[in-house]
């Protein structure tokens, strides 16, 4: 099993970003995928969650800005982040787990991707 985050980058504050997921090796759709942060120095944080059903669930620190989405056909998992703060800097990752509140992550981390936000 492979999890490839891609979409990072730099961007000023106010714009935005769309972060993607591409998951290999076996068939995500039953799964509850989810997208988490990281900046250094402190526990990865859970941002987002979209279940196989296709509910989601945010951060009260992201509500109303970012927004997750799932293609079940492509095994791919999106975040669309609109109007990011300089706090919203962190490697992004993403992974499947145990429904809404990913208490428990089933694979393995990747790279995770770089989002850089200037103010």
């Amino acid at each position: 099993v492979q999890l490839v985050e891609s979409g990072g980058g730099l961007v000023q504050a106010g714009g935005s970003l769309r972060l993607s997921c591409a998951a290999s090796g076996r068939t995500f759709s039953s799964y509850a995928m989810g997208w988490f942060r990281q900046v250094p120095g402190k526990q990865r944080a859970l941002v987002a969650t979209i279940t196989s059903g296709g509910d989601t669930n945010y951060a009260d620190s992201v509500k109303g800005r970012f927004t997750i989405s799932r293609d079940n056909a492509k095994n791919t998992v999106a975040l669309q982040m609109n109007s990011l703060k300089p706090e919203d800097t962190a490697i992004y990752y993403c992974n499947a787990g145990s429904g809404a509140t990913m208490a428990m992550v089933y694979f393995g981390w990747g790279q995770g991707t770089q989002v850089t936000v200037s103010s």
